[in-house]
């Protein structure tokens, strides 16, 4: 900032061979001769250098002296040092690598349902493959489940690879079981899994509960972060992308991984590495902290889920 009286200059390009600077006193106009650019520029430049190095001489010299050291480190290594701080062993951006599954142990042997238990009307494995199946003469008239019996689950993570070519299935986490409803009859949280999509990746509430009361409820909906609260009313607390695109995530009639990540009231969904959904839940009569694992065998139409690399990792 200028104070009352100071002179102020200006550098003003007449052609590009010539150059003529400008000074001004309180608005009087003064006319000095024509100079090159070559010697025109260069000089403004050292004399902004001057002031700002007069102005602040701390930050001057710190930089002359991190300079030096960068130089001389560039010297001692053969190497500059990467644009942002990006260099190895430290900066702003660590380096990264995809996610694998150490400390993941399988939950299913690829050749028999031991540890699992359901409708063998419906399920059995085949190929190093869990299969769900119903066909017209084996119609499922309830929604059922094959639930692992080999523990509960409470903190943890799940990843598990899935194909089907219709209908409804979903992944049962944190759950109880329902026996005044009928044999393996599950409620609780699900990662919801839809042929045509429509629910894909949602946070579900298997006959868990509704604003309006007991019921089906989604918690969270794909392409959201909700806060799950007494009700009426949930809350969406930000957006992860639009609901519609992130449809196109599912490979359909090929093969997907699902990933859930359950950390206290946080629940987190990812379908081939893609954040689909996740719910807070902070209902405090509803919320559960630890129940069973299992696979939805859906109402509908007929259609085939398949299964295989259960992977389970308990945090």
């Amino acid at each position: 900032m200028m104070g009352a009286g100071e002179s102020v200059s200006s550098v003003t390009a007449s052609t590009p061979e010539m150059t003529t600077i400008h000074a001004g006193y309180q608005g009087e106009a003064v006319k000095s001769p024509s100079l090159s650019r070559a010697f025109v520029l260069p000089t403004c430049a050292a004399a902004l250098a001057a002031s700002l190095t007069a102005a602040f001489p701390a930050a001057s010299a710190q930089g002359t002296e991190s300079g030096q050291r960068a130089t001389a480190g560039g010297a001692q290594t053969g190497a500059a040092t990467p644009q942002g701080g990006r260099g190895r062993g430290g900066g702003v951006f660590p380096e990264t690598e995809p996610d694998d599954s150490s400390g993941f142990v399988s939950i299913f042997d690829g050749k028999s349902l031991s540890g699992w238990d359901g409708d063998t009307r419906y399920w059995r494995v085949e190929n190093g493959e869990i299969v769900g199946e119903t066909t017209p003469d084996k119609v499922v008239t309830q929604n059922n489940f094959l639930i692992w019996r080999g523990g509960t689950v409470r903190d943890f993570e799940l990843k598990v690879e899935f194909r089907m070519n219709g209908t409804n299935s979903g992944i049962q986490y944190r759950s109880t079981e329902l026996p005044q409803l009928g044999k393996w009859v599950l409620k609780g949280y699900q990662a919801d899994i839809d042929f045509t999509q429509g629910y894909l990746g949602n946070v579900h509430d298997e006959r868990g509960r509704a604003p309006a009361g007991d019921g089906h409820v989604v918690l969270s909906r794909r392409g959201e972060v909700t806060r799950i609260v007494e009700g009426p009313k949930y809350k969406v607390v930000g957006t992860i992308g639009d609901r519609t695109l992130l449809r196109g995530v599912m490979n359909v009639n090929g093969w997907n991984q699902y990933h859930i990540i359950a950390r206290g009231p946080v629940l987190m969904q990812l379908i081939n590495g893609q954040l689909m959904a996740v719910a807070l839940d902070e209902d405090a009569k509803h919320f559960t902290a630890e129940g069973l694992l299992g696979f939805q065998m859906h109402v509908g139409p007929p259609f085939k889920i398949q299964y295989r690399n259960v992977l389970l990792r308990k945090l």
